[in-house]
């Protein structure tokens, strides 16, 4: 089973978000043919397959910061079988249960921090578009691999390579973040919404991948628990309810999908020589994703009015 895209010239449900920033100054980004420019002469091509590279190369910590080619192969393979389906689903629905946004022919800002290949901004614009809702969309990651496979596949957003830690995009421009599986920046988050918006959040819960992980590694380590919202509350957000926990099952029929599964996780790298080794001579796994999916809204993008 495939992830329904909607990405159709006949029923958009998507336009690209243009309210961008110049990475080296802040200046407002104008489109100058297949270029963005600011009024300081920094100009950013417009790559043939409609991406655009934001990212300074003093803020990379490497030549090729972010999930590799491979990487990025590895996980739309598996998110093909489908297993990622559901948590890509409740999100969307979390979305556009929180907005409140008139129906037929409304448009909705939305940056996807961390967006990987689309799948889960292309989800939601699937979602969003049922209830007549268009995102003015914005898909962004640090890794030129991911946002390249993200435009092969639609071009209905702007696709961006840049960071988090500085968003390439305007104060107060979009109503919704998401955030997959990512790393959250809640200063930055807070900077870049609107008035009354909100952050989307999904992250891997204690038993996601608990099958793998307990034959990759002789002692597993606890939860996080609450530790990581902690930044969240700093930065002035305040949780709208109680964490919501999202199971799916993932069945691996072969050595190549659990070879997939390992390399689209950071636990090819850090798992022990010999649980890599078990996984690997493995040729069938059953797996659990389970993940959080909590809203917040910043007090201070309420203030900003």
């Amino acid at each position: 089973m495939t992830t329904p895209i909607a990405d159709s010239a006949d029923l958009p449900t998507m336009t690209p978000l243009t309210a961008l920033i110049c990475p080296l100054d802040a200046q407002p980004l104008t489109r100058d043919g297949q270029s963005w420019c600011c009024v300081d002469g920094h100009r950013f091509d417009i790559a043939r397959q409609g991406h655009v590279n934001l990212l300074p190369v003093q803020r990379k910590r490497s030549l090729d910061p972010g999930d590799s080619k491979a990487m990025v192969v590895a996980r739309q393979r598996l998110f093909a079988l489908g297993g990622y389906l559901p948590l890509a689903e409740a999100l969307a629905r979390r979305v556009v249960e929180s907005v409140d946004t008139p129906l037929g022919g409304a448009s909705l800002g939305v940056l996807d921090a961390g967006c990987g290949e689309g799948y889960y901004l292309r989800q939601l614009a699937h979602a969003a578009g049922q209830e007549g809702i268009i995102l003015e969309a914005a898909g962004l990651d640090i890794s030129k691999h991911a946002v390249l496979a993200a435009a092969r596949q639609s071009r209905d957003a702007a696709w961006l390579v840049g960071t988090n830690a500085a968003l390439p995009l305007e104060d107060d421009c979009v109503d919704v973040v998401i955030c997959a599986f990512g790393f959250p920046v809640w200063q930055e988050f807070a900077r870049v919404l609107k008035p009354g918006g909100r952050v989307v959040l999904l992250e891997a819960g204690a038993e996601h991948l608990l099958a793998l992980r307990k034959i990759l590694y002789r002692e597993l380590k606890p939860a996080r628990g609450e530790a990581g919202l902690s930044a969240a509350e700093a930065a002035g957000f305040t949780s709208e309810s109680d964490v919501e926990h999202l199971y799916a099952g993932l069945s691996l029929a072969s050595n190549e999908q659990i070879r997939d599964l390992l390399t689209m996780t950071p636990h090819l790298y850090r798992a022990e020589r010999e649980g890599l080794a078990r996984a690997e001579a493995l040729s069938e796994l059953e797996v659990e994703l389970h993940a959080e999916l909590r809203v917040f809204t910043s007090a201070i993008a309420q203030d900003k009015t």
